[in-house]
Order: C-alpha cells, then structure tokens, then sequence
C-alpha cells in the first residue's frame, strides 16, 4: 500500500485528520461573526450554528449564550448562516487569494 505525502496515515481517519489536509490561509481578520450578540444571549436555545459546523469553528464555550468562533479553521461551507433561525451570522468569504485551499479535490 503507497502514502501520498502529506496524507494521513490511519485506516480510519478522524475529522480531525481529514481537516489538517486543508490548507487555510489567513486574510487577518475573520469573515464570521455573529450580527447582534444579544440575539444569541435572548433568543437562540438551540445554538444551530455550533451543531452544524462540521469543522467545529462555532464553539459553545462561553457563559453568556454566545459563541466563539475559530475561523481559521472554516471550510467555507455556509452551514452556520443557513442553521440560525434568527438569520444572524455574519458571513462573507475572505479577501480574493485569501481562505480554504483543498489539496485532494
């Protein structure tokens, strides 16, 4: 059995294994963002923007209701603005040249 450089070496890779294989680059400044944080604090229960990222960029760990947000680690899918009943995530894609590279299709 061959390896290609740079691919990970697991029968089963994990979704973290299969993240590092995307190359980010950072314009410096994150594309997302929430619009109102009261929103969040008030209305939102359910917190779809955190369950549906698959690159757990949207992450629960603060006490006051609002997320926090890796966007380094963004795949550019636009799960979060398409999950929040509320409409308010603020996403936009990075600056041209700037953002995810996949390296294997």
């Amino acid at each position: 059995m061959s390896v290609k450089p740079g691919t990970p070496d697991v029968e089963q890779p994990s979704i973290e294994d299969r993240l590092y294989t995307v190359k980010y680059e950072d314009p410096g400044d994150s594309h997302l963002d929430v619009e109102l944080a009261g929103i969040c604090e008030e209305k939102c229960v359910t917190q779809d923007c955190v369950s549906v990222c698959p690159a757990n960029v949207w992450r629960d760990e603060g006490d006051d209701g609002v997320p926090t947000i890796a966007y380094e680690n963004c795949l550019e899918c636009g799960s979060c603005r398409w999950a929040c009943p509320h409409g308010n995530v603020v996403w936009e894609y990075p600056e041209n040249g700037s953002g995810v590279s996949y390296k294997f299709g």
